[in-house]
Formats: C-alpha cells, structure tokens, sequence
C-alpha cells in the first residue's frame, strides 16, 4: 500500500510544483500583459502560451491530485482543497507541503 502511495505522491508533488509556476505566470504576467498592456497599447501578446500550457496541463494535476487522494484515503472536502489547490498561484505549493507531511506521518 505504501509503495502506491509513495509514487502517487510523487506524481502529486511533480504537478503542484509544475501547477504552481504556471499560475505565478497565468496570474502575474500573462494576465496583466493581456489586459492592461495589450488593452492600453495595442501591443502583440507575448504570453499567450502560458495560458495554453496552464490549460492543458491543469487537467493532469486535476488527475494526480485525485488519484493522491485517493491512495491516500483524503476525505471528500480534502480531495476537493487538493483540487482547487492548483488555481490559486501559491495555494499548490502549500498543499504539497502538506501531503509531503502527512506522508512523513505515515
């Protein structure tokens, strides 16, 4: 049991980290640059891929922070805070740390 739970956890750990970065970027320069900037100066979007990358790889994290949740046996509203934790820019680094604790527990 551990050792499924060890690699979902991994899994989990890559994705909070990675789901992390990408909501820093979304929030804190694709975002402004798109409305501020490009709205006010007509300039070309740069970041636009940050949004597409963050998009498609958003679902993958959905999909790991789940299956965490599950080896883990989380409660309902704990899987759900695991999956909600990747749209917020620094609420996925905290929630990894967490999982990171708990396991330690273990």
């Amino acid at each position: 049991m551990k050792k499924g739970l060890e690699g979902a956890l991994q899994r989990y750990r890559i994705m909070a980290f990675w789901s992390g970065c990408m909501s820093l970027l979304l929030w804190f320069v694709e975002v402004p640059e798109n409305h501020i900037l490009h709205h006010y100066s007509g300039a070309q979007v740069r970041w636009a891929w940050i949004a597409i990358v963050h998009g498609f790889t958003y679902p993958i994290y959905v999909i790991t922070a789940f299956n965490y949740s599950l080896k883990a046996r989380k409660s309902f509203p704990t899987t759900i805070a695991f999956i909600l934790a990747g749209t917020l820019p620094i609420a996925s680094f905290i929630a990894e740390r967490k999982a990171m604790s708990d396991f330690k527990k273990r």
